[in-house]
């Protein structure tokens, strides 16, 4: 069982937020946004979605 992470470019602002919340180093950000690196590695906690204030994640399960 896997994870699909997405990121809507829209709404994110690159504060880095859920780069710093993931345990598993899911996130980094790439000019400027924040962009699934490790998307395998997504334990689906969802503590990204909790800190992003402009809902610019989603974590759906396979």
């Amino acid at each position: 069982m896997g994870y699909t992470i997405t990121v809507d470019t829209d709404k994110c602002n690159g504060d880095g937020e859920c780069v710093d919340v993931c345990p598993t180093e899911v996130y980094e950000l790439q000019d400027g946004k924040a962009v699934a690196v490790n998307e395998e590695e997504c334990l689906g906690c969802e503590s990204c979605i909790e800190v992003c204030e402009q809902g610019a994640l989603t974590v759906e399960e396979q």
